[in-house]
């Protein structure tokens, strides 16, 4: 920022300071607004136009008066700017909405992810708390308020946020080793650890990288290596089940999950069988897996002649099902309350076609808010699957106030061209006909839904 815009954001601090000093939220606001245009990184400035703004509106949590109404011009600029990318632009359409209801939890977000992009990280932080007072229950805002803690190395907050996801959400395993890992961060940053490898080449996540390798042989000594380190002391503290925690951390930040499993599998003994650290170590080895799955398929990606590699991928898939299958089916007993869980278990049933354990399980999770529509659509597809038909257009007819194009454009399509389909299989044409129209009206190209609209209308006609 020029030396004059800094001249005149002071200037326009301080007429704003005496405006809210007046009473005059107004002209506060036009001051502060004026500020952040000049120095759209400064935290102050923010804060101070936020005081303002809700001040304005005698802290009432809604803001202006019909501001659904008055929020339609922002979240349409909003959204456009966001799918360009536009990050200025965004954060101007934030401001713009928070005028109206400086507590709205989405363009609080949007000034998050744009100020993160922009490089302001403190506004970003200060536009996620703001969005999480409102809405304390969406995981991407935590996820990223959790992100930009970590890469300012604040892990004790870090720790925090990621433990408020994995409460909302038990299933998510990222979460629950983000909680360990950022707590072993910490604990390695106040044992001095990090200070002592400030001089030495770093990967890049953060740890060293072995130099003593082209060095010849060298002894570890105390900071000289974050592994050697926590080896060390699990054997000076083999009955510490941290110190074996923190040290699958670094494994897996370095890739080493063969490893992480391993030292998993020592931590669950000295633990005397701790159900969250069997959760790591099944975890580990599902990535494990996975990455097996993975390797196989760009393998035979490249020799697409060899029928081997093929049946190879077929069977690593099928045991990668079976072992998941196993899994969330212990974890949904565990935890009988998630119903994101019950959700993902349905999903994997869906996958081997056993409709009938679906159905249950997406019949419980659906009184999910976060995932009702998802689950209605799912199980609208189970009871159709099941010769249920009836049964399934009632559950895709309950999906519909759940859907939202803007939010899940593929479930929103999909949703009214299968509605479309089923109406056109039950000679109620009329319905049919809208839900095509539906479906094109977002997206001209989906499937046949043109060549079947223009049969309907033919017969219409």
């Amino acid at each position: 920022m020029s030396t004059d815009g800094k001249s005149i954001a002071v200037k326009c601090f301080v007429a704003g300071n005496s405006a809210v000093a007046k009473g005059s939220f107004d002209y506060a606001i036009q001051m502060y607004s004026a500020c952040v245009k000049q120095d759209p990184g400064n935290l102050a400035y923010r804060q101070a136009l936020r005081g303002a703004e809700q001040r304005l509106y005698g802290g009432n949590g809604t803001g202006a008066k019909m501001a659904a109404m008055k929020l339609m011009g922002p979240t349409g600029k909003a959204k456009k700017a966001r799918m360009q990318k536009d990050w200025k632009t965004l954060a101007e359409a934030a401001e713009e909405g928070l005028a109206v209801n400086p507590w709205h939890a989405g363009f609080n977000a949007d000034l998050g992810d744009a100020c993160r992009e922009l490089g302001h990280a403190e506004v970003a932080m200060f536009a996620y708390e703001e969005s999480i007072k409102a809405d304390g229950t969406n995981k991407d805002v935590l996820r990223s308020l959790a992100g930009i803690l970590e890469s300012r190395s604040d892990f004790v907050k870090a720790s925090g946020v990621w433990d408020r996801v994995a409460k909302l959400d038990p299933y998510d395993g990222e979460a629950r080793s983000k909680v360990m890992a950022t707590q072993a961060e910490s604990a390695i940053k106040k044992s001095g650890l990090a200070e002592a490898e400030t001089t030495r080449p770093t990967s890049a996540y953060g740890y060293e990288t072995d130099t003593r390798l082209s060095k010849g042989p060298q002894i570890d000594g105390p900071g000289m290596s974050v592994e050697a380190d926590l080896l060390r002391a699990i054997r000076k503290d083999p009955k510490n089940k941290d110190n074996f925690l923190k040290l699958v951390d670094y494994y897996k930040r370095e890739g080493k999950l063969a490893d992480a499993a391993k030292q998993l599998e020592e931590a669950v003994q000295v633990s005397g069988g701790d159900a969250n650290i069997k959760e790591m170590l099944e975890d580990v080895q599902l990535d494990l897996l996975q990455n097996e799955l993975q390797a196989a398929r760009a393998q035979a990606s490249e020799q697409a002649d060899d029928a081997s590699l093929k049946q190879k991928v077929i069977e690593l898939h099928n045991e990668l099902v079976k072992r998941q299958l196993d899994v969330f089916s212990r974890r949904t007993e565990r935890y009988p309350n998630d119903m994101r869980l019950k959700f993902e278990l349905a999903k994997l049933h869906m996958q081997v076609q056993n409709w009938q354990k679906a159905i249950p399980l997406l019949q419980a999770s659906r009184g999910d808010p976060r995932i009702k529509g998802e689950a209605l659509v799912s199980l609208g597809r189970c009871f159709i699957k099941d010769n249920k038909v009836a049964l399934g257009r009632r559950q895709y007819e309950a999906a519909i106030p759940e859907v939202n194009f803007d939010e899940k454009p593929d479930l929103f399509k999909n949703l009214f061209y299968s509605l479309a389909r089923i109406c056109e299989d039950q000679k109620d044409l009329k319905a049919a006909e809208e839900y095509y129209q539906k479906v094109l009206e977002v997206d001209y190209e989906y499937r046949d839904a043109v060549a079947r609209l223009d049969a309907l209308q033919a017969q219409g006609g």
